[in-house]
């Protein structure tokens, strides 16, 4: 069993450097309304390479996730009630009885928290089926649980629509339980008939989230997973659906610490399997064969000029931060009191959303079937301290300065990244702020129109204190949104500079805010958890 352990976490931890191609039956279904990839021709200058990847773009459900934002998981099952992260496939049904779960308050709480999106945990390792599975006895249907009757995905979808969450499932490949996993032929078409189950009997699914577990069967031998058949069921019964981690249209950032880079690409570049037919090959064809990442996708920089400067293709492949607001993943009763605290949760939204990534946060429910009330009074404050940062843009009203005359300040502060600020002609490209009134702030944020491309590699704040600019801050990638901190700032006026990018700009948003104390409200008289009894 420790020799299956340790082979399993060590193709766990390297599952982006295993990422699989995205396979020819997926790619022949996909409806690009962009550029979200770009085939290089043969001897394709430094610069031709540069200005192909300023025009690489996001597909249309790529671009409607990455605006979510922010994102729930929430890992919930038989490890609740083992008190585990990773069950083993011999755990009892029976265990699993939460007397007071109400999937409304998970919603509730969740969407009071301004996540978009609830991803369930519909099968973890231990392959215990959160629904009446058809394809095995592993699930809650031989749960003592609402006298085996229940079924926790069609609930939570339901819950999801009532409080306007997007919905989201996780189904594990690996499965400690099933007998037929390692027999790869046989297994493949068990997981595809759950797959199946989730895609048709729960309405729509917003997101499919695969990791890349995997380990030995009880025949000894190792799975081997037809990503390609997955990913094809997918976009046939989900069409709209987008595939992370161990997909074709999310990439995993690489951590569990909710930490994204400082300088975050989302092209890349991406190495084709038949790379000598690309010039005789039809775009379509193309199309229809598979791209695997090109190197490692947990280095610091993956999209550089340096990095891309010899690539043969490039895509859309954008970030995903994932951390749990607990120690663990699943809720475990010793850790209620190591909560992340709001403050921790506003920097590490600072640290995903604020360097173009999405944040999924997961929030597991307790044993009761209930979220707790230690993570929702977390949750609270550190929501209602990131409005009150973000509720007052300082440079609304501005007048503004520039060489481009057609510049207008509402164009950078119309919360429309659709909308944006293409300058013409050559860097450094640059506009001054006179603002309303001389203010204190310490937060910039910049957007960029990512349906246009991903272009800035480098700018400038500067603001203009005793009678001189100076540099506030400095960055490089801005992408879907940048947000970044600093010391406190009195100034009237300030200018950006834009001294590097891989075409004009398409800046779409410029705010600068002030950082407000974090206030926790005291705990409510009566428990949370009696107001869903």
């Amino acid at each position: 069993m420790q020799k299956l352990q340790n082979s399993t976490l060590i193709v766990f931890s390297s599952l982006i450097l295993l990422l699989v191609a995205v396979k020819n039956a997926v790619l022949a279904q996909e409806n690009y309304t962009g550029n979200n990839f770009v085939i290089l021709k043969s001897g394709s200058s430094e610069q031709e390479i540069i200005e192909a990847a300023a025009h690489v773009t996001p597909s249309a459900r790529q671009l409607a996730w990455q605006r979510l934002e922010t994102t729930a998981f929430v890992h919930f099952g038989l490890n609740t009630f083992y008190n585990q992260e990773w069950g083993r496939g011999t755990e009892d049904p029976a265990r699993f009885n939460p007397t007071l779960l109400n999937t409304d308050q998970w919603a509730k709480e969740i969407s009071d928290a301004c996540f978009k999106m609830l991803i369930m945990t519909c099968k973890h390792h231990d392959g215990f089926c959160l629904w009446p599975s058809k394809f095995t006895n592993h699930t809650v249907a031989s749960s003592p649980w609402m006298n085996g009757k229940g079924d926790l995905v069609k609930q939570i979808s339901e819950s999801c629509r009532k409080y306007k969450l997007k919905f989201g499932v996780y189904l594990s490949p690996w499965d400690r339980h099933e007998p037929s996993y390692g027999n790869s032929t046989v297994y493949n078409q068990y997981f595809l008939n759950q797959l199946a189950e989730l895609l048709t009997n729960y309405g729509t699914v917003d997101e499919v989230w695969f990791d890349g577990a995997c380990g030995e069967g009880p025949n000894g031998r190792k799975q081997v997973y037809d990503w390609e058949s997955y990913y094809a069921l997918i976009r046939k019964l989900q069409p709209n659906a987008v595939i992370a981690v161990m997909g074709p249209d999310v990439r995993w950032v690489g951590t569990e610490s909710g930490y994204g880079r400082e300088m975050e690409w989302s092209v890349v570049p991406f190495e084709q399997s038949n790379q000598e037919k690309i010039a005789t090959e039809s775009q379509q064809t193309i199309l229809e064969k598979g791209f695997i990442p090109s190197g490692d996708m947990v280095e610091q920089d993956l999209g550089s000029r340096q990095k891309i400067k010899n690539a043969k293709n490039l895509i859309w492949y954008p970030s995903e931060v994932d951390v749990s607001i607990r120690p663990g993943w699943f809720w475990h009763e010793s850790e209620n009191s190591t909560v992340k605290s709001p403050e921790k949760l506003l920097d590490i939204y600072f640290s995903s959303v604020g360097r173009n990534s999405l944040l999924l946060l997961n929030i597991p429910p307790d044993s009761l079937g209930l979220i707790n009330d230690a993570d929702i009074r977390s949750l609270k404050a550190w929501k209602n301290a990131l409005q009150s940062i973000l509720k007052v843009n300082l440079a609304t009203g501005s007048t503004i300065n520039s060489r481009d005359k057609t510049l207008n300040i509402n164009t950078l502060t119309d919360l429309n990244d659709n909308t944006s600020w293409n300058p013409a002609g050559m860097e450094p490209f640059s506009f001054e702020l006179n603002l309303k009134s001389a203010a204190d702030f310490d937060v910039l944020l910049l957007q960029e129109n990512i349906s246009i491309g991903q272009r800035i590699e480098h700018f400038i704040l500067e603001a203009w204190i005793e009678n001189d600019w100076k540099k506030v801050t400095e960055g490089t990638t801005v992408g879907y949104k940048r947000l970044l901190r600093f010391p406190s700032v009195h100034t009237n006026k300030v200018r950006l500079i834009i001294d590097q990018s891989r075409l004009a700009p398409a800046l779409a948003e410029f705010g600068l805010y002030r950082q407000l104390p974090v206030v926790i409200a005291k705990p409510a008289s009566a428990s949370f958890r009696n107001l869903w009894k």
